[in-house]
This record gives structure tokens, sequence and C-alpha cells, in this order.
């Protein structure tokens, strides 16, 4: 029911994702050249070089001679080429601290992309959040600007974080990808495709449980319970139901794989464009709709459909002729009732 209701809700902020893409267009032609400069900066004295040129002619005299069957020029290419690629290295390790200075800066430039997309995924979060908490239509801009301390402090803290649990995660699938075939049988290439589809299932499980403990930090954020700092402690609190969190987020990253890779192959790449954003848009949304229905608090699926506690449309709440105003009435009514019960 809700990976039913997030799949709903997605499609009702459909429009959403042409902004997201167009957003992260504008961030990945600043990125990409920030990173061209630090590049050219960096590296234009090994890029220039007589070493490198060296290597590329090299390469491109042995591939003439391997299609031309010049076989003598095949007899006297690794001396040569060992040569150069001597040369090339020792180019190489004296400008070494050039060479950190451009690993460093691409880093940078990867850490900051990934801090201003998240800025458009909170503004996405925050429209989504309007239009299930009053169904109202937000705008990008309102949305960006409204929360836009609340989304930089999110990304000051998700960032690193998410950056060495990302890097932890790869290096943890890298070591399993390469000791796991010694413990399954020797079938040759078979069992290096088992390593390989063990070692993806493993990564997307480590992604699921960031996901699943980490799903309520940005809802309880724009519901405005939680400051940003306390709703990262806060989403580990309310992790629970943890299983049926974590087995949603894990069915929806097999599902958005699938989807990209399949829409990706039909089209040569191109319905990408869409695909991705709307896939960061769905994992949004099932993150809001955990949250609602985990804290019992009712949303819109459309105007005339209400979803409560476990997703199950509201109760006692007539909704086919009641106009949005009323509808919130009621709803507002209702949770007051509620709260005084609990009380």
């Amino acid at each position: 029911m809700r990976f039913r209701n997030a799949i709903y809700i997605t499609a009702d902020n459909y429009s959403s994702a042409f902004k997201m893409l167009l957003y992260r267009l504008i961030v990945g032609i600043l990125t990409f050249s920030l990173v061209y400069v630090i590049l050219q900066l960096s590296l234009s004295v090994i890029m220039t070089s007589p070493e490198l040129q060296n290597l590329k002619d090299l390469a491109t005299e042995f591939f003439r001679a391997l299609f031309g069957g010049d076989s003598v020029r095949l007899e006297t290419f690794r001396p040569d080429f060992t040569d150069a690629l001597a040369d090339f290295f020792a180019l190489v390790t004296s400008n070494g601290g050039a060479i950190a200075g451009a690993v460093v800066g691409v880093c940078l430039m990867y850490i900051l992309s990934r801090f201003l997309n998240g800025l458009c995924h909170f503004a996405a979060a925050n429209i989504m959040h309007d239009r299930m908490s009053v169904f109202a239509r937000t705008s990008f801009s309102a949305a960006f600007f409204k929360n836009l301390g609340n989304a930089a402090l999110y990304q000051v803290i998700y960032v690193p974080v998410s950056f060495v649990y990302d890097a932890l995660s790869l290096l943890t699938c890298w070591f399993f990808f390469f000791y796991l075939p010694s413990f399954l049988p020797s079938w040759g290439f078979l069992t290096i495709l088992l390593a390989l589809s063990f070692t993806v299932a493993l990564y997307i499980c480590l992604q699921s449980l960031k996901m699943t403990l980490i799903s309520a930090w940005i809802p309880s954020v724009l519901t405005g319970e939680e400051s940003v700092a306390k709703g990262l402690r806060a989403s580990f609190h309310k992790v629970r139901p943890f299983w049926r969190r974590f087995v949603s987020y894990l069915t929806a990253n097999y599902l958005i794989v699938v989807v990209n890779v399949v829409f990706g192959l039909a089209t040569l790449g191109s319905a990408l464009l869409i695909t991705i954003p709307l896939s960061f848009l769905f994992l949004l949304a099932l993150q809001c709709v955990h949250y609602y229905e985990d804290n019992g608090k009712k949303y819109f699926i459309s105007i005339h459909n209400i979803a409560g506690a476990e997703g199950a449309p509201v109760q006692g709440i007539e909704t086919s002729e009641d106009s949005l105003e009323e509808l919130n009435k009621k709803i507002n009514a209702e949770d007051s009732v509620r709260n005084e019960d609990n009380q």
C-alpha cells in the first residue's frame, strides 16, 4: 500500500522531474567547467609534454604495424615503448604535487556538486510535502529559497557522512568481489558472474540500509517537528518498523536499477534524462509516505483520496463533494480530536 501510494505521489509531482533535470544540468555544466579548469592548470605540463606525445605516437605505430602486418616494427616496439613509458613515469613523479592537487580539486568539485544537487532534492521534497499535507502546488523557486537555510545545513551534514559511507561501501564490495570466488565452486567465468551478482546485491543492500536509517530526516524537518541537527538523531529513533522500510527501499532500488537500465539501453541513454530525476522523486515520495504513515498523519494522494495510517483511506471523512478548504478543515478537526483523546 505504501509503495503504491508513493508511485501515485511521484506521478502527481511529475513536473518536478523536469525542474530537477534543468537544475542538475546547470550544476553539471558549472562543476564540469571548474573541473576542466583545475585539470588544465594542474596537468598542463604533463598533457603537453613530449613524453606523453611520444607514448601516443608509439601507440599509433603499434596498431598500424599490427593491422599492416609489419613484423619488423613489432619486434622492435617493446624496447621503444618501455623507454618511453619510463620517461613518462619520471615526468609524473617529478610533478607529483600538481597531480595530488588535481585529485584534491576534483574530489572537492565532486563534493560541491553533491551539495548543490542536494539543495534541489530538498526543494523537491518540500514541494511534495506541501502537496501531501494541504494539496498545495508550490513553485520550485519558492520551495528552493524558502528552505535554503535548512537545505544547506542538511547538505553540510549529509554530504560528508554519505561520502564516507559510500566510500566504505565501495571498499567493502571491492574486497567482497575479490575474496568471494575463493568460497565458490570453480566454474570458471560463471564463478566471476556469481561473485559480481552477489557484490551488486551487497551494494544495493548497503544503500537501502542507509536510506532506511535516514528516511525520516527530511520529512521531520519539513513538517517543523525537528531541527536539521536533531532530525538525524530522530530518524534513527523513528526507524521502526525497520524491516518494512528496509524491504521497501530494497525493492525500490532494484526497481530503479531495472527501469534505468532497460530504458537507457532501449533509448541509447536518452531516457535517463527523465528516469533518473523520477528515481530521486520516487525515493523522496517513499520517505514522505513512510513518515506520514508511521506518525499517523493523513496526506493527500489526490484531491478526493486521503490516506491515513497504514495507507488506508481515512475513515469518517466524506471527500466526494467537499472543496479543498473543507477537506483540510475536516482533517484538522479530526487530528485535534485524536490528540485530545491521546492526552
